[in-house]
């Protein structure tokens, strides 16, 4: 036997809605709507448009009511970013963490609580958009006065389904606002820098039911009154996480989208100097788990440089016949560091890259075909030089890298991050967000059980990695 669930899963540039279906010995999905992720540049900054992305999920779990029954629902996101809450309506449109206003947050933040401090603290990187800081923004701006409460975006989109406002702890872990073991909220550090504490709703775990679906949407998707949507990994690396087939537990993790998200898995956090000094980042994961990884800057250096190379053509770009190109490249090409901040922001990305290069006595690539070689060559680069570094600050033994996510589709670049490695990279599954999400829901209704590492024994049951060997 098996269960039906839906899974909404947001990333930075497309959303979707999955049916997982999922058994002792089955696991499978099934795409039921796809849907882009674009931003809105307005006078006062770069939003996300929710409210069209909400109502492609309420069209997506239509189509899948339509397509049987659905037994649960679980909402995973992209991080950090929230929408203010005031008598239970939203004040604005949330901002985009790429959008520049948080510069004035951490500036803030820092004057009462500096970087060393908050790291005991959180355990978290510095990254100028955590929550923190974008709450600071928002502080200096006057519009915190206005709200009672901000909600995370898969809380969000869980709020306008079910009526229910809570914060899932995976992505309330990247806030900046969580003490370090994840037990609870840090009220006296939020009150400290100016943030109230009031903001802050009741955590929920993984697995927990949040509630189940409004009368309205119950008409507007044809599901019925007793479909719950049930708290997952909220945060899209904590589900990816959840699927990564990791049978030998000396193993990194990649999830490699629009971001990089490197790392291990542990028991518990690494709160050491060398660690702040590294910037790695220990988040929430699904069991109590600790993520501890890096952000490297990930596809987003090349869909922004094929976005730029798009819109100076006006000709479309075919990505695969591209990297086949890049492949094919044998001089060899200069590396720029991914992890610079200077690439945070959108537009412009070639001429960024060769600017970088450029300051730095380096030539350049000349064609296309050079600059995505270039490109795959110093996110390869980032991606071996964080698991080195995982490993080294962790302790923990790594002699294998899976690769997870849309990045598993890119051979070149897992070859490259297997070469400069010196480790083998098992590269899928592709959708292990969508996949963890679902195994989530799945144990929760009691349809299957175990630990995470008998639910990636599962997924390594029913998927099949590709390996790539490191080359001399």
């Amino acid at each position: 036997m098996s269960v039906t669930v839906a899974a909404v899963d947001l990333g930075a540039t497309s959303g979707r809605v999955m049916l997982g279906h999922v058994g002792p010995d089955e696991l499978r999905l099934e795409a039921i709507a796809r849907f882009p992720n674009t931003p809105v540049e307005t006078i006062d900054g770069l939003h996300w448009n929710i409210l069209e992305l909400y109502r492609s999920i309420v069209d997506g779990l239509r189509a899948a009511a339509q397509a049987g029954e659905v037994a649960s629902i679980g909402i995973d996101s992209w991080a950090v970013d929230y929408a203010l809450i005031r008598d239970g309506r939203m004040l604005g449109t949330p901002y985009h963490y790429r959008d520049a206003r948080t510069a004035a947050g951490v500036d803030a933040v820092h004057a009462v609580a500096p970087f060393a401090e908050l790291y005991g603290e959180n355990g978290l990187q510095f990254l100028a958009f955590n929550t923190l800081y974008q709450f600071a923004a928002d502080r200096i701006a006057g519009t915190l006065d206005l709200a009672d409460e901000a909600l995370l975006i898969p809380d969000l989109i869980a709020y306008w389904l079910t009526g229910e406002r809570v914060a899932e702890s995976t992505n309330a872990s990247t806030t900046g606002l969580l003490r370090v073991d994840g037990s609870e909220w840090n009220r006296p550090l939020a009150e400290s820098v100016g943030i109230p504490s009031r903001l802050l709703p009741a955590l929920v775990q993984p697995g927990q039911r949040i509630g189940v679906l409004r009368d309205a949407v119950q008409t507007a998707t044809g599901l019925t009154d007793a479909t719950p949507v049930v708290a997952v990994g909220s945060h899209d690396t904590a589900s990816a996480v959840v699927a990564v087939p990791m049978t030998d537990p000396d193993a990194a993790y990649i999830s490699c989208g629009t971001w990089g998200l490197v790392g291990v898995e542990l028991d518990a956090p690494v709160l050491t100097e060398a660690s702040r000094a590294a910037n790695f980042t220990n988040e929430g994961g699904v069991d109590g788990r600790v993520r501890f990884l890096h952000n490297v800057m990930g596809l987003w250096l090349l869909s922004e440089s094929v976005r730029a190379w798009e819109r100076e053509s006006g000709e479309t770009v075919d990505l695969p016949q591209l990297l086949a190109q890049a492949a094919a490249v044998t001089a060899p090409q200069p590396v720029f560091d991914a992890n610079d901040p200077v690439f945070t922001a959108p537009g412009g990305m070639p001429e960024r890259i060769a600017a970088w290069l450029s300051e730095r006595g380096m030539a350049a690539p000349q064609s296309r075909a050079e600059f995505t070689r270039c490109i795959v060559e110093s996110l390869a680069s980032a991606f071996a030089e964080a698991v080195h570094t995982a490993s080294d600050l962790s302790g923990k033994r790594v002699g294998a890298i899976h690769l997870v996510g849309g990045g598993s589709l890119n051979e070149l670049l897992c070859q490259l991050t297997a070469d400069r490695a010196g480790l083998p990279v098992l590269a899928g599954p592709v959708e292990a967000t969508a996949l963890g999400n679902v195994l989530v829901q799945a144990r929760a209704l009691g349809e299957i059980s175990g630990s995470l590492e008998e639910l990636r024994d599962l997924v390594a049951r029913t998927t099949s990695p590709r390996r790539f060997a490191p080359r001399a």
